[in-house]
């Protein structure tokens, strides 16, 4: 905010409470919100009602305390009338009544009448309308209030001070206003007339007149507020009591008990603890202190923003709410996401959490900073419907929403399946609520290095999870202080939900439409980080130590390939550069996810052991951008036992096949994208493929001069993780009642003893999280139920079918490890030393 710089001020009052005497301070016209009074679209005051609209639509600073200088509007600017007007002061202490009485006083022009005021507290609450009409029969009201107009530095002035509705202390003011009084300002709202006032509340069929112009003046002045503080202080104040006075609403619980056959009391009264928990109650020092939180948590690490993509998204924040969809990797998600979108003056958004993370101290700070706590699971219909209100009345009001689609975060690195529920609610919500629109915003968050997987990994090999709580907390508060790392934030091209809800009927094909889309744009916008190559690299060896020249020659094709397709990298770095591989290979040593052996003739690298989940986790950020690929090299090899020429019909039939075994790992497009994206793959094999396919050599040799094979670094883990779970399938008795727990631990014996045996290839293969996607394809195929006909006949064709998939991926490794023995022996002793 601008003002004009006086060198030269008149004695100020002795004190800020003085109000005996009003000496000659400079007029100084300030700039503020345009936001009206109401919190509905602005609406014309009349200039009959006493005061110039232009002058109102600009807040007054007041700023006092020694030395301090009083600015206010040009006399010029209030050409007062015959119209009577009203202050209303939103005051929660004696001394800011005080203050803003002499502020009243001071712009009060010479001959004229002092206006009155009302406090907006005590009985005043209740007969606010009866108060105000004793003065006139439609006087027109004007809001004060007194803030802080920037945040003070310094930790106790960050965490103690009084923010949004927290009551401020006497001693706080006064340490204010006599320690650095130029945070100190005097507000002034929107104005509106009561009768303007009266006519929205009669539209609303609200129930107390007195309570609505309260709430409406408080939104006035917080809309002005912003304007002084920044963007991020747009909160949602008497949530509850605007939702529940609107006649709609009434009427809502009413067919609701009818729905549900319940007291209209009793529901009535539910909701209301419902709205209780759930409802997000921001303060501006709850918002600090979380924006505080999270920069000590996240202090390991840089954040790479596209701020690019993000440019456009603000432009259409001007006009429509947002919902952010983030992929879920880490607890440390919405703590990095809120202050990039802050900084790029994006305003609050209110995050979806569960419940599960509302334990003391966090829970409260994070529900006061704009968490919405909900439950994980509900099929409470009283709970829906209260959920489904609140989302409308946020939408309405325009405020921006985020949640992790795919519903609780990944413990493998891949995007896990979006869940409908909450997105089901927003189209319920869109329908019934004001707003035109609302744009989903796919959201990517990827980091190189993160605390919580090794944890993860261990829960994927059969560890208990540990309960979220304040022990969990401040472990992880310490990690953070050991660890040093990057996290890219990208962002996917908004998608308009009336769109896609105009364009299908069936409103569950509709949100199935969005939920997928939102997933392809999230993947699509995750960007390929070194470290990614480097444990993709490493990954597909196992058991193998490379050497420099060794994992150059299998990072340098991966690097082409990349660079060929085009796809993102992380902060748009040279993944062909050696000096970054270097540093990303450098960073997974620092991180004990690989081991360096110096004591032989030239320096080492492998894996660390028990560290496989850990290193799958990071290549799996980017694993999506290899599946095709990696599909292509195994569908043109020929089937065991299958002499019959391979043909362009054979290959798309084996490449569905593997679509439908792979569905529940990775999202694929329709069928025809996917034949297009296959397609385009093999032709960078060999763009003459279609003519050669009919040679039974021809795809081995292809293949054989290829420099770069993905097949067993990206599927066979899946496979082989599979092949165990098809297995175990096979064992079980067929009157049995299937137990999965049991089973999934029987499942990681049985893989571990395998790889004991050398049976498999792959560590990562043991891995209670692929045993649960394998079960969740052998229930879409009916394997489950012991009782069902045919189940042994037809779980032994399930697992053939692993079978040959994984003895195809196993010809694709034996081509890479052919390679890799022919890569020259290291030479330049620079590399040695690295």
């Amino acid at each position: 905010m601008k003002s004009t710089v006086y060198d030269s001020l008149p004695e100020r009052p002795t004190s800020p409470l003085d109000v005996t005497s009003t000496p000659e301070y400079p007029r100084v016209a300030v700039r503020n919100s345009t936001e009206d009074f109401a919190s509905g679209p602005p609406r014309r005051t009349t200039l009959a009602a006493g005061i110039s609209r232009v002058a109102w639509r600009r807040a007054l600073l007041w700023r006092y305390g020694t030395g301090a200088s009083m600015y206010h509007l040009d006399a010029n600017e209030q050409s007062l009338s015959d119209g009577s007007h009203v202050y209303l002061l939103d005051a929660t202490s004696t001394l800011e009544v005080q203050a803003l009485n002499q502020w009243i006083d001071a712009t009060t022009p010479e001959g004229q009448p002092r206006p009155p005021s009302v406090v907006l507290t005590g009985e005043a609450r209740t007969s606010l309308s009866d108060s105000v009409r004793g003065y006139a029969d439609d006087p027109l009201l004007i809001p004060l209030r007194v803030t802080l107009s920037d945040r003070k530095s310094g930790i106790l002035h960050r965490i103690f001070a009084p923010r949004g509705r927290s009551k401020p202390t006497q001693v706080w003011q006064r340490w204010v206003a006599g320690d650095d009084p130029d945070h100190s300002a005097v507000l002034v709202g929107e104005p509106a007339t009561l009768s303007d006032l009266k006519e929205r509340f009669e539209r609303g069929g609200g129930t107390s007149l007195s309570s609505f112009i309260l709430r409406q003046a408080s939104l006035a002045l917080d809309k002005a507020e912003r304007g002084v503080i920044g963007s991020e202080y747009k909160i949602p104040r008497f949530v509850v009591e605007d939702m529940t006075e609107q006649k709609k609403f009434h009427d809502g619980i009413t067919a609701l008990a009818d729905e549900v056959g319940q007291d209209r009391d009793a529901v009535d009264t539910r909701v209301n603890e419902i709205l209780g928990e759930m409802v997000a109650t921001e303060t501006r020092r709850a918002v600090e202190m979380w924006g505080t939180l999270g920069a000590y948590f996240s202090r390991a690490y840089k954040v790479d923003v596209d701020r690019a993509q993000l440019q456009k998204v603000r432009d259409l924040n001007k006009n429509y709410p947002l919902v952010f969809l983030p992929n879920h990797r880490s607890y440390l998600d919405p703590l990095v996401l809120r202050p990039a979108l802050l900084a790029e003056g994006l305003p609050l958004n209110h995050v979806m959490g569960g419940i599960n993370v509302g334990f003391w101290p966090l829970g409260p700070i994070a529900k006061r900073s704009g968490v919405v706590l909900i439950q994980r699971k509900f099929s409470d219909a009283i709970y829906k419907w209260t959920l489904r209100q609140y989302m409308s009345f946020l939408l309405s009001k325009r405020f921006n929403l985020e949640w992790y689609i795919e519903g609780g975060r990944s413990r493998t690195g891949k995007l896990r399946p979006p869940r409908f529920g909450l997105l089901t609610y927003l189209v319920d919500a869109l329908e019934s609520s004001d707003a035109e629109d609302v744009y989903l915003v796919p959201t990517s968050i990827t980091y190189d290095r993160l605390h919580e997987v090794g944890a993860m990994a261990e829960e994927s090999h059969g560890a208990k999870k540990q309960a979220e709580g304040i022990r969990m907390a401040i472990g992880y508060i310490r990690a953070q202080g050991t660890l040093r790392g990057n996290v890219y934030l990208n962002f996917g091209e908004p998608m308009s939900v009336a769109s896609i809800v105009a364009e299908n009927t069936d409103k569950r094909v509709a949100v199935q439409k969005i939920a997928l889309g939102v997933s392809h744009a999230i993947n699509d916008a995750t960007p390929v980080t070194p470290a990614a190559l480097v444990t993709m690299a490493l990954l597909g060896i196992e058991d193998r130590a490379l050497n420099v020249n060794e994992m150059w020659a299998i990072i340098a094709p991966l690097a082409r390939y990349i660079k060929r397709r085009n796809l993102p990298t992380a902060g748009g770095v040279d993944v062909s550069d050696l000096d970054v591989v270097r540093s990303a290979v450098i960073a997974q040593v620092n991180a004990n996810v690989v081991k360096r052996f110096d004591d032989g003739p030239e320096p080492l690298f492998h894996l660390a052991q028990d560290k496989h989940l850990v290193a799958a986790f990071f290549r799996n950020n980017a694993i999506h951008f290899f599946v095709m690929r990696a599909i292509g090299e195994l569908v043109v090899l020929p089937t065991a036992g299958d002499s019959a020429p391979l043909t362009q019909d054979t290959l798309w039939q084996s490449a569905l096949q593997l679509r439908d075994l792979l569905k529940f790992e990775f999202f694929f497009g329709d069928k025809k994208d996917f034949g297009e994206r296959l397609e385009s793959e093999v032709d960078l094999i060999d763009p003459d493929w279609r003519a050669k396919i009919s040679d039974p050599d021809y795809a081995a040799q292809q293949l054989q001069s290829q420099d770069l094979h993905l097949a067993h670094r990206v599927l066979q883990p899946i496979f082989e993780a599979y092949q165990v779970v098809a297995d175990q399938l096979m064992l079980l008795p067929q009157s049995s009642e299937f137990d999965k727990p049991k089973f999934i631990a029987e499942c990681l014996g049985a893989a571990q003893a395998r790889r004991l045996r050398q049976q498999l290839d792959h560590s990562e293969a043991i891995s209670g999280e692929l045993f649960d996607t394998a079960l969740q394809l052998a229930d879409n195929r009916d394997l489950i139920d012991s009782t069902s006909d045919g189940i042994a006949r037809r779980r032994r064709e399930f697992a053939l079918e692993i079978d040959e998939w994984a003895r195809k991926v196993r010809i694709i490794r034996d081509m890479a490890h052919r390679m890799l023995n022919e890569v020259e022996p290291l030479q330049a002793t620079e590399e040695t030393n690295s």
